[in-house]
């Protein structure tokens, strides 16, 4: 109890908030890594994703790069970090291969669970296969795409901290300067730090998927014509 409240004495002192090394300019690092790494995630995992959910080609890939989170990422980031190097390239690629995995599970699961009559029903009208994917299976697949991004987001953020271990950067540097100074409130303050911002962003992202699931309008029968004027 003793040590937490000395942490939390330590979250109190305007000092460390401010400066280079401070709370904000850490926090600012951690969460700009955050967005630069789900941002990375999704390039690679989206196209990916709603390609093999379309075609239903190469579902041993999803499979494969599930099987890659039970990686340590401590370990990735150690092997990153001989082959790399000391700085951010090495936290950079250990912490894609973390985000990747949910972020295309839920791209294909979402375009493959599209009701197949809903689809074909859309190819018998003429549709083209973009349309159907823009028209049909994106929409279907919204909410799973979103719950992915808000998977891999909050893995991130809690994970950035080992950004510290190859690189002087990001909210970990609380945690490795503390542990190594026995520095505990510290290090127990920095990691409620963490914990808050992941809870921001958890509620950020909550509140964002309950506004797409309100805008996604749900999708007509497969017999009902007014699927062809929908898209």
């Amino acid at each position: 109890m003793n040590i937490l409240w000395e942490a939390l004495r330590w979250l109190a002192t305007p000092a460390n908030w401010v400066g280079e090394s401070g709370i904000l300019a850490r926090s600012a690092e951690h969460l700009g890594l955050t967005v630069l790494i789900v941002a990375l995630a999704t390039l690679v995992a989206l196209p990916v994703g709603t390609w093999i959910g379309h075609t239903g080609r190469g579902r041993w890939l999803v499979g494969a790069t599930g099987a890659a989170r039970a990686v340590p990422t401590l370990g990735v980031l150690t092997l990153a970090g001989l082959w790399l190097g000391i700085g951010l390239a090495a936290p950079t690629l250990a912490l894609l291969v973390l985000a990747v995995p949910p972020l295309l599970s839920a791209t294909y699961s979402g375009i493959a669970s599209t009701p197949r009559a809903t689809v074909d029903a859309a190819r018998a009208m003429g549709l083209t296969e973009p349309q159907i994917l823009v028209g049909v299976e994106a929409p279907h697949a919204a909410g799973l795409v979103a719950a992915g991004l808000r998977s891999a987001t909050l893995q991130v953020i809690a994970t950035t901290t080992l950004a510290a271990y190859t690189a002087n950067y990001g909210l970990g540097r609380f945690l490795y300067a503390g542990l190594k100074t026995r520095d505990y409130a510290e290090m127990i303050g920095g990691a409620i730090v963490v914990v808050a911002l992941a809870l921001l962003a958890d509620a950020g992202l909550a509140a964002a998927s309950r506004a797409l699931r309100a805008r996604t309008h749900s999708l007509p029968d497969a017999g009902d014509n007014s699927l062809k004027e929908s898209l």
